[in-house]
């Protein structure tokens, strides 16, 4: 194992699994958002208002394409840092992927107040969660290594079980893409 990525939808937890395992692990942790925002010295949203989404896209994967050269680390990706292949590529050919999965209840729940994601600001939340549930699902999927459904777990629970899961005692017990559930999951 070298570095470990964080794939999933917006709410789904991967900067607050990210962080725990990283710590947990004695890794350095990187959010390729915080660092789109530490290089240009703006917010996320002014760049979406300022440059669009595909300006916004273009320093997300130049940030991906940075973080993914360095060493046992681990990092939490933007929900849409998957759209791209030229990043899907990156992360595949540099570390492990992790599926942090919601469903979209658990994402509404979580981000139902949160003012500063461009993609859900305006219209019915729930049908803009559903909608890119629908669209980036299949591509988290595919590129994963593991799948970890999240829920009703704490995020504790949630990274103590993927630090098992990565540990090297583990790794012949384990399935490409296999679907990790915790016993309380619903």
């Amino acid at each position: 194992m070298d570095n470990i990525f964080f794939v999933g939808l917006m709410g789904a937890g991967k900067t607050t699994i990210g962080r725990l395992i990283a710590k947990q692990m004695g890794l350095d942790f990187y959010d390729s958002d915080n660092e789109v925002e530490r290089k240009t010295g703006v917010k996320i949203p002014l760049i979406f208002e300022l440059e669009g989404e595909s300006g916004f896209r273009k320093r997300e994967k130049a940030a991906i394409e940075d973080l993914s050269q360095f060493r046992n680390i681990v990092m939490a990706t933007g929900g849409g840092a998957v759209l791209l292949p030229e990043n899907r590529e990156c992360l595949k050919n540099n570390g492990i992927i992790i599926y942090l999965r919601a469903n979209v209840h658990d994402l509404w729940l979580r981000t139902r107040h949160d003012k500063t994601r461009p993609l859900l600001q305006g219209g019915n939340l729930r049908q803009k969660l559903e909608r890119l549930y629908v669209e980036r699902d299949p591509i988290y999927t595919a590129l994963a290594d593991y799948i970890v459904d999240t829920g009703a777990q704490s995020a504790a629970d949630i990274s103590n079980y993927i630090e098992q899961l990565l540990h090297p005692d583990h790794a012949k017990d384990i399935v490409k893409n296999t679907i990790i559930k915790q016993p309380n999951a619903t």
